[in-house]
């Protein structure tokens, strides 16, 4: 697998989705996979890919998506920026008889073949420095009836799987900066659907639609498993990476008094909102 180079608009998040982010992505894999299941399964259904059909998984992290999509007999082509994750896709891919390889690329600039019937994302298309020059890139690989359908967050605030541990933990946090752009890169960039209707409208595609999807998610099937979780995973990891061990520990214990009052027999369910959005080329 070649190695990208850290350079160029995305620079930052080459970086960082090879770093420790990556390695606590692929050491809860298969925690994230379970958490994400209920979203992960309105998307590939809304998507209706059919045997033999091409299928570009952008952003596929350790290939969760893409192994559903090629269940299905479909052939897969994973692009993620990420080769600590992408090496974990690879090999869960080798353990079956699917249709799947992954390629390590940036989606937003690399040049695909245009061979692709479904162009298709679950959290994955949200971190683009310039989104609409990277969608426009990306409708490039569709055949000309192709079809795209992903999944984005809402806002922060409606999802209280993230907003809730983000509360418990802020006051205990050195002071943040000033507000930055709501539609920089990130989990949230996406939460005004008509910034996204206008992203994909410019960026060539038609016929677009946005649904509303909502699950309860399992963060964990003990409160601790819950705190590590959201700690090392969601929205707290990165700026509990850039503090001390005694500021993280004091974190950790107001995240997991937080907590506490979510779970009932000891699972911690939080709530989750996002957009599906599907559109032709």
């Amino acid at each position: 697998m070649s190695k990208l180079n850290v350079a160029g608009a995305n620079a930052e998040q080459i970086e960082f989705w090879n770093g420790e982010a990556a390695r606590s992505w692929t050491d809860y894999q298969e925690q994230l996979d379970a958490l994400l299941q209920p979203l992960s399964k309105a998307v590939v259904d809304r998507a209706a890919v059919s045997r033999g059909e091409r299928v570009l998984d952008v952003g596929c992290g350790c290939g969760q998506t893409s192994l559903d999509l090629a269940a299905a007999g479909s052939r897969v082509t994973g692009v993620d920026i990420s080769e600590p994750m992408l090496a974990r896709a690879t090999q869960r891919a080798a353990a079956t008889q699917h249709d799947a390889q992954f390629v390590l690329a940036d989606a937003s600039t690399h040049t695909f073949e245009r061979e692709f019937d479904v162009l298709f994302s679950r959290f994955g298309v949200m971190f683009f420095a310039d989104p609409i020059a990277a969608f426009t890139n990306l409708h490039r690989a569709l055949k000309p009836a192709g079809r795209l359908a992903f999944l984005c967050w809402q806002h922060v605030k409606v999802n209280p799987w993230m907003a809730v541990p983000m509360a418990a933990a802020r006051p205990h946090l050195p002071e943040q900066p000033a507000a930055v752009d709501p539609r920089a890169p990130g989990p949230f960039a996406f939460a005004d659907v008509d910034y996204v209707r206008e992203i994909l409208a410019r960026a060539g595609f038609s016929d677009v639609v946005v649904d509303d999807v909502g699950a309860e998610l399992e963060l964990g099937d003990s409160v601790d498993a819950a705190v590590n979780f959201v700690c090392r995973v969601g929205p707290l990891s990165r700026p509990l990476a850039q503090i001390d061990a005694d500021m993280r520990k004091r974190v950790m214990a107001a995240v997991r008094d937080t907590l506490v009052q979510h779970a009932k027999a000891g699972v911690v369910r939080l709530g989750a909102k996002c957009w599906l959005v599907t559109a032709r080329a």
